[in-house]
């Protein structure tokens, strides 16, 4: 009886402990400053030429309660949180049990949040599910309960929420979905549209039909079982036919939702951003986006990939001279998938990644006219493991060539006895050094491109190649400011001279020849079925894997990087490669329209000899072209291939 009496008191004790300390809480949120709720959070988004090209809220289109729906208000309050209206901000039976999962399965994942901790968690830059961050939005949610009244969190709720095709808030989801105000919605209508910021890709209607139904059914249901609709309402509601409107103002260009998601990716790097958008009560934000280039890169790829089912594309356009990326698109559409192929995936590179195994081979005493035998080859790599790398479509020269025959070719057996020559080390540590941030493997395959790096990643080592030899990092913001243009954020462009401007200049030129007839061989350039295309001087490079397409492409004004291939891995066929090539070729020549060319002029200590490009030989000139040497290492001769020099090495 004693211990019945003692846990008694005990839980009495807690209880009123907890009583006292939720009231502490309560009157520590009343006496903090007033939340504004129309600006909190609110994100605008300019171009380079400072024009409006996103807004997550916008108070144009801020509606008032009274002017939505009911069957709106009510599938919310329904399906997130039935006990809205009755609740101090917190669910806590739903909490105890969710906390307890927690705690059971050691991790995060289960939630139990309200509407009012959904609207607090809108009003942070991410969604980090840690113990600080539930605390810190714990105490918000507390300012806001007393703050405002209920129909004032769900009205700024509605009005901020995210509902998918980049529509935020209830008004700009009705114009977009239905053509109609947000008043104006029927009960079918706002079911369906209740039921996208679950998951507002997957919920789509428009793109992902079926599984918008299935939630609209979850909504009416759940308006059911609260009374709010009679079963014969859902049933008729359900079984309403729709027409979807799905369409934005004339100028909104629905692939920059994937150059604002970048941009968020790099506002959360940012430590000098405050972690809520609650103190600074919004932020405008200045990119380097060129709308005339996204619009041009867009409309591209559409006409290029029009009968592609399932093929995926990443691409950007990037300034060499200060890392600015002035266009992204990360997907075929973003309605169907957010995922950005351009930031978040990682894939093999191919044949790519040699221009940064030239550079390093340049750089440690070859030259371009330095030869390696072109065979079928078996390495052998240590530990008894070897290594029989092939070339595309299994051509060989069986002769020596030059490393500017191997880079205009993508000859393999070249590429790999180039990294082995070297050493693993030198090619890793070069990548490094130009800016690729993935860890790289010191390995045979590296020449070849096997590691898997983001777009993002691997377009720094080629923007320090197209800025000779000057690395600057990858950027998509010039500015940030409050919503009272105070500058909280400016970005600082660095620069790191990390390469020989000479050898930069002696690879560029070798790499404008993948698209040269002159060097046709054992196999033709890589680049050749798209020179009718280009009107300018690039270097520009391919690459290939069982399941990836590259072209990657460069002068001192623009850097364009086009990756084409399936999102689960599968085979692509030779049919894509053509699509890939043309994409960039067309968007680099888009994107530089009627500027004058340019190119890189001489560096002081590099020299021009003509020599055959093929054999590298300087009295056989049947084939003739002009290739750059730094003074000194210039041919005077014929050039003795490497595998005969280590040949006669060895027997001596």
């Amino acid at each position: 009886m004693k211990k019945v009496y003692f846990v008694w008191k005990v839980m009495c004790y807690i209880f009123i402990f907890l009583v006292l300390l939720l009231s502490c809480f309560y009157l520590y949120a009343y006496i903090t400053p007033k939340i504004d709720i129309h600006n909190s959070n609110r994100i605008v988004m300019y171009d380079m030429n400072d024009e409006v090209f996103y807004e997550n809220t916008s108070t144009t289109s801020w509606v008032k309660l009274s002017d939505i729906s009911k069957y709106v208000t009510w599938g919310m309050v329904a399906t997130e949180d039935k006990n809205f209206y009755s609740h101090g901000g917190f669910d806590y039976p739903r909490i105890i049990k969710a906390l307890y999962s927690d705690i059971v399965s050691h991790d995060l994942s289960q939630g139990a949040s309200t509407i009012s901790q959904q609207y607090i968690k809108n009003l942070f830059l991410t969604f980090d599910k840690t113990w600080e961050r539930k605390i810190e939005e714990a105490f918000l949610t507390f300012e806001l309960e007393v703050h405002y009244t209920k129909d004032e969190i769900l009205e700024g709720y509605l009005n901020t929420i995210n509902y998918g095709s980049g529509n935020f808030g209830i008004e700009e989801a009705s114009l977009y979905y239905f053509n109609k105000h947000a008043k104006d919605l029927s009960l079918a209508e706002a079911s369906i549209i209740v039921g996208i910021p679950k998951n507002p890709t997957y919920y789509n209607p428009i793109y992902y039909y079926d599984n918008a139904k299935k939630r609209q059914k979850i909504v009416l249901e759940s308006m059911v079982n609260n009374g709010y609709i009679s079963k014969l309402e859902m049933e008729e509601a359900f079984n309403t036919e729709l027409n979807f409107y799905g369409e934005k103002k004339s100028n909104f260009i629905v692939s920059s939702l994937y150059y604002k998601d970048a941009v968020l990716e790099e506002l959360n790097s940012l430590r000098e951003i405050p972690k809520s958008l609650i103190e600074t009560g919004g932020i405008k934000i200045y990119t380097n986006l060129d709308g005339d280039a996204q619009q041009k890169l867009e409309s591209v790829i559409s006409e290029e990939m029009i009968d592609t089912e399932d093929l995926q594309v990443g691409a950007m356009i990037r300034n060499p001279k200060n890392g600015a990326v002035v266009a992204l698109i990360g997907g075929t559409n973003y309605n169907e998938s957010e995922f950005n192929r351009v930031t978040q995936a990682k894939r093999q590179v191919g044949s790519t990644f040699k221009p940064i195994l030239y550079y390093a081979a340049l750089e440690n005493g070859m030259t371009a006219s330095s030869t390696f035998v072109s065979e079928p080859t078996t390495f052998f790599i240590g530990n008894d493991e070897t290594y029989s790398p092939t070339n595309f479509g299994n051509q060989y020269a069986y002769k020596a060539i030059t490393m500017a025959d191997a880079i205009a070719l993508s000859d393999n057996i070249f590429a790999v006895k180039t990294n082995l020559f070297l050493g693993t080390n030198v090619l890793k540590e070069t990548g490094n050094r130009m800016g690729i941030e993935t860890v790289l493997p010191s390995n045979a395959s590296l020449a070849l491109g096997t590691t898997e790096v983001s777009m993002l990643d691997f377009s720094n080592a080629f923007s320090t190649l197209a800025n000779s030899g000057v690395k600057t990092k990858a950027n998509f913001i010039r500015k940030v400011t409050d919503l009272d243009d105070n500058v909280i954020y400016e970005a600082d462009y660095s620069e790191e001279l990390v390469l020989d401007s000479r050898y930069t200049f002696i690879l560029n030129e070798m790499m404008s020849n993948t698209y040269n007839y002159d060097y046709i061989d054992y196999a033709s350039p890589t680049l050749l079925t798209v020179s009718g295309l280009l009107t300018k001087k690039y270097a520009v490079k391919s690459g290939t894997t069982s399941s990836d397409y590259w072209t990657v492409g460069y002068n001192p004004d623009a850097l364009v990087l086009v990756w084409n291939g399936f999102d689960d891995n599968r085979n692509v066929d030779s049919v894509s490669s053509r699509i890939t090539k043309r994409i960039w070729a067309r968007s680099i020549e888009a994107y530089l329209e009627n500027r004058e060319e340019e190119w890189y002029d001489i560096p002081n200590g590099v020299t021009a000899t003509i020599v055959n490009p093929i054999s590298g030989s300087t009295s056989d000139l049947s084939i003739k072209d002009a290739l750059f040497y730094v003074r000194g290492t210039e041919p005077s001769y014929t050039i003795q291939s490497i595998d005969d020099i280590l040949e006669n090495e060895k027997n001596s």
